[in-house]
């Protein structure tokens, strides 16, 4: 099993203070021979009108020397991860957290900015020092 992103207790905690159950630490994913693991799955009821809300969380740090770097390969285990969610089980979302910070300086640029435009990822973000989430951006 890979070792856990630097943030990985810090969005875990923001989760559940959030409201949500954590189901899986790690959620993995078995597709054939291979075991994959996205770092959190979670529940949450949001009436009994509109269900059980599934999501899963791939928690990213951007700590290289080059944020692109960390973008694009963040952007394909992401890929890789939301379509055989699809395939297995397609009412969970799948979301990538990063900190506030990071968006603030990444996603509001260009290169950020398309990734957004076409939906090619779905965002939540979250301030590490108070442990919260900040933002769900689909």
């Amino acid at each position: 099993m890979p070792a856990k992103d630097f943030y990985h207790d810090i969005v875990k905690n923001a989760l559940i203070k959030d409201g949500w159950t954590i189901t899986n630490d790690p959620y993995i994913l078995s597709i054939g021979k291979r075991d994959l693991f996205v770092d959190l799955g979670a529940d949450k009821l949001l009436s009994a009108e509109k269900g059980l809300k599934k999501i899963a969380v791939e928690i990213k740090s951007f700590t290289s020397l080059s944020r692109v770097n960390d973008l694009e390969k963040a952007l394909g285990q992401y890929i890789l991860y939301y379509d055989i969610i699809q395939d297995i089980e397609p009412e969970r979302l799948l979301y990538l957290a990063i900190t506030e910070s990071i968006f603030e300086e990444f996603f509001t640029e260009p290169i950020g900015q398309i990734l957004l435009k076409n939906q090619r990822l779905s965002l939540m973000t979250f301030d590490a020092k108070q442990e919260v989430i900040c933002q769900w951006i689909q």
